[in-house]
Order: structure tokens, then sequence, then C-alpha cells
């Protein structure tokens, strides 16, 4: 399969690294376009596939067409892109808040799907919702979802708009959760820790906690209730966020960020 990558930030290179890793593409069938001059010789030294800074012909010989630009920057880019796709080739967009229809207009073409990763997708520990358009077969689209697969895990959306909701809670995701952290890390220090023990305990209690919900066998009410014995340290907490309204502050929270990914949509 060959494969060309618009726009080499960290997640179009997380996507073609982990092509390169699992083998599922050649370098010499990945190309790299990317405009910013240093940039482009970095990915040149790293020798990760062939890397232009240009869009030209040599794009219509890939099968697909990765769109990671950007979202602001997409209308400097779709006109070079319609003058040289070709018919049968698919594109994936990464792009935040461009819908199907409008790639599909200014790219006068209509294989898209489209598709909101997250960060942790440059470790292989991604989580990416996906969509496509009505015209995308079932072949090309289990082609692409194994693609997609290669930085971590997929789920498939019959709508759409649910991507705007994918959008609020994984794609910006590990920033609530850095933000969690960081609060549970000023905790520490404000009682008498420095930074470096208070952030130990803190990340070592979370990768823990993590494991155990993959792999206890119990509800998540199950594993709170497990931690604070009544009338405890814990249950003292838990009142304090609730009296807070922590819980709900966090769901206005991912509401906005979907209603914002709505807005940013339909421009």
């Amino acid at each position: 399969m060959k494969i060309a990558i618009v726009g080499c930030g960290n997640m179009g290179m997380a996507f073609a690294k982990s092509f390169l890793q699992y083998d599922l593409v050649k370098k010499e069938n990945l190309l790299l376009i990317e405009k910013s001059a240093d940039r482009s010789e970095a990915l040149k030294n790293e020798k990760a596939g062939i890397v232009v800074d240009t869009i030209g012909p040599h794009i219509g010989e890939t099968d697909l067409i990765i769109l990671s630009v950007k979202p602001q920057d997409f209308n400097s880019v779709h006109k070079a892109l319609r003058d040289v796709i070709q018919p049968a080739q698919i594109v994936l967009s990464i792009m935040a808040g461009i819908p199907i229809a409008q790639i599909q207009e200014k790219l006068g073409h209509p294989l898209v799907i489209r598709a909101m990763p997250n960060t942790p997708a440059m470790l292989g520990m991604g989580i990416t919702g996906f969509t496509a358009a009505k015209e995308v077969d079932s072949s090309s689209l289990r082609r692409v979802e194994n693609l997609i697969n290669a930085t971590g895990r997929s789920i498939f959306l019959e709508d759409e708009s649910m991507l705007d909701a994918v959008t609020a809670l994984s794609g910006s995701g590990p920033a609530y959760f850095y933000y969690v952290v960081k609060a549970m890390i000023d905790a520490g220090k404000q009682m008498g820790f420095d930074d470096s023990v208070s952030a130990l305990l803190v990340k070592q209690t979370m990768l823990g906690a993590y494991h155990l919900i993959n792999t206890a066998d119990k509800s998540l009410d199950e594993l709170i209730k497990a931690v604070a014995s009544k009338g405890g340290t814990t249950e003292a907490a838990l009142r304090a966020f609730e009296n807070g309204g922590l819980a709900d502050t966090l769901v206005a929270g991912i509401k906005a960020a979907q209603t914002r990914s709505t807005e940013l949509s339909k421009g």
C-alpha cells in the first residue's frame, strides 16, 4: 500500500511511525508532505519516508491520502490536492472540525473518511472515532480501519455528528486527565511534598488505578466504594468534591467542548 501524509506534525507522524512499526507500509511507499523547511529537514534525517515540501503529481500515485494539516490550513492545500487526486484514492482526514461534505466539495472527490484520534496515538495507545462517506466501500473502510488500529484502538460511528462528542470526550480527554493530575500534584506540594515526590505518588496512583479499571471485575462505583470506607479519609474527600460540584463541572466542561466542536464544523 502507498500512503501520502499531508502535514507531518505530531499526529501525522504518529500515524506514519505506527504504520512503519507494524510493517503496514514500506518507507519507500510512504510520502511525507511537509512545507516547514526545518521540519522537512528533520524528517529527512529520520529517514521515515520520502519527504517533499509541495503537493504534486506524485500524490496521485498513492492509495491513501491522510490529511493531517491544521484545519485553518486546509484552504491553502485543497486546491493543489484537487488538481492531482485520482478517482480511486481514499482520503482520510484527521483534521478537527471539518465535515466530510465540505472536504468532498473542496476536493471534488467523494471517497472521504473522517477520523478523530487523540495524542496517546503517538505511543500506539490512542483511541480514534471515525466515520465515512457513503461512497466508501466496505473493503476500503476495513483497510483504513486496520491502519488506524496501528495507533491504538478505534470505534466506527454511523452518525458523523457524533464525532463532535468524540472530540470532546476522547480527543480533548487527555487534557482533562492532565488537569486532574496537575491539581493532585499541587495538593501534594501544598501538604509538604517536593515536586518530584508528589508527582511520583500521583502518577503511580493513576497508573495503578487505570490497570484496576481494566482488570478488576467491578464497576467504577464498586471500585470507589472499595477505597472509601465509611467515615474515612476518602469519604471526606469525595464529600468535598460533591459539595463543590466537581462531577457536574467536569460534565459541563466536556459538553462545552462538544458545543465548540459543532460550532467549528459549521464554520
